[in-house]
């Protein structure tokens, strides 16, 4: 069996699934590095961001946005609210309900997580050309849908 050029077995099929899919794994690791010295896990900082992002709301939205169930998203705002990252406090427009926000240190760590992250984005893709750069972004935005 011989080697395609990204260094796996050619086995005579489509390379693009391949080679998406090893790129997509070196983002991944390096994610995980940037996160690293936040010692935050990659769904904590996915949530941390998404707060960042919108501002405060109810357990129920930060699910949706998420994409994870309401159960799942309870135990990650408690461990998120154990490291002080989070608080919760009651909707004054639903006693039955409870909003999620972010802390000063929250939203600290979420400031150093993006730039490390886009350090690392800048680093990544900085092999690229500008040419490059925009047209991966329109492929990546159309396979998005």
């Amino acid at each position: 069996m011989r080697e395609d050029s990204s260094g796996s077995p050619d086995r005579g099929g489509d390379p693009l699934p391949d080679l998406f899919w090893s790129v997509a794994r070196q983002l991944r690791h390096g994610s995980r590095e940037s996160l690293a010295p936040y010692d935050i896990s990659p769904s904590h900082a996915r949530a941390v961001m998404v707060l960042t992002r919108h501002g405060t709301m109810r357990l129920s939205e930060l699910s949706e946005h998420l994409r994870i169930v309401p159960r799942s998203t309870t135990e990650v705002v408690d461990q998120l609210e154990e490291r002080g990252l989070v608080q919760r406090s009651p909707d004054p427009n639903d006693r039955r309900a409870t909003l999620v926000s972010l802390t000063a240190e929250g939203a600290r760590i979420a400031a150093a997580v993006r730039a490390n992250r886009n350090a690392e984005s800048a680093r990544f893709f900085g092999v690229l050309g500008e040419a490059d750069r925009t047209e991966l972004t329109r492929i990546l935005l159309l396979l998005r849908g």
